[in-house]
């Protein structure tokens, strides 16, 4: 009876920890990860169509002060130097952001840079741009006309994530020096050769899109891209951290028909002898 009462007592300790610890531990330290959502439907549906004419001249207006756009002959009015110095790092060039980017994403950022980004607002450099709902959609629509349509892992990811992070594996740096974008972020951003092997495929696509809520506090921003984009950042990551992958796959499989097949070996070796012995 009393071996009894004891094992009680030690069922509802651990009961009492488990339903205790556990929700806080997996839902406050450490959030659960949600499909990304790509429509981003907690900002307002912004104009992203409109006159790519009229777009043209509104970022020569508006855009080119700060930023390139190479794919149209429009070069940044600063070197990469002088633009850390004055920004905290260098600002992208825009040839290929309606691609990365989701449409609806790029038009509010462009209105509105801390607010879409869900980061940190003393942190981000861009002002945001006062201009007509109208306006903002001719600037998305020519810059449709400018992106790259069919863009390679590896360039998406450049585009998307090499301006703060290195990737050492494949010999990528970052377009700011590391000591600038440690000061302008407050930490300098992990190199990302190994981060599908830390942080998983499953953490990754919450992550990349919804930063805050995975790590609260974070200097990083939410990125904006569309489903097209991050898959492809995410093969990236894998191709480079982890390139043998699909050969421990195929290992696997060949270990397994291996293994069966030893099996019934085994089997028939063991029924063999049992007749034997009988």
């Amino acid at each position: 009876m009393k071996d009894f009462k004891i094992l009680v007592i030690l069922m509802f300790v651990v009961g009492a920890m488990y339903y205790g610890v556990e929700p806080y531990a997996h839902h406050i330290m450490h959030p659960e990860v949600t499909p990304p959502d790509y429509k981003f439907s907690d900002l307002p549906q912004a104009k992203t169509d409109g006159d790519a004419v009229k777009g043209k001249e509104l970022v020569q207006a508006n855009c080119v002060a700060c930023h390139s756009l190479k794919k149209d002959g429009m070069n940044a009015p600063m070197s990469d130097t002088d633009a850390v110095a004055t920004y905290g790092l260098v600002p992208p060039d825009l040839s290929n952001v309606a691609t990365i980017y989701d449409h609806n994403f790029l038009a509010n950022f462009i209105k509105n840079p801390s607010g879409t980004v869900q980061g940190k607002a003393d942190k981000y450099a861009m002002p945001p741009i006062p201009l007509p709902d109208e306006d903002i959609g001719h600037i998305v629509a020519y810059l449709k006309t400018t992106a790259k349509k069919d863009m390679t892992p590896k360039e998406v990811t450049q585009e998307a994530c090499v301006r703060c992070h290195t990737v050492k594996y494949d010999n990528v740096k970052t377009t700011t020096n590391p000591d600038s974008i440690k000061k302008y972020m407050g930490a300098l951003p992990p190199d990302l050769s190994q981060m599908i092997k830390s942080a998983g495929h499953h953490y990754l696509e919450g992550f990349i899109n919804q930063p805050q809520k995975l790590l609260h506090g974070t200097s990083m921003p939410r990125v904006g891209l569309n489903e097209d984009s991050q898959k492809k950042v995410i093969a990236y990551l894998e191709k480079v951290g982890d390139p043998t992958k699909e050969d421990r796959g195929a290992l696997g499989i060949k270990i397994i028909i291996y293994m069966a097949v030893l099996t019934v070996l085994t089997y028939l070796w063991k029924v063999k002898v049992f007749r034997e012995v009988h």
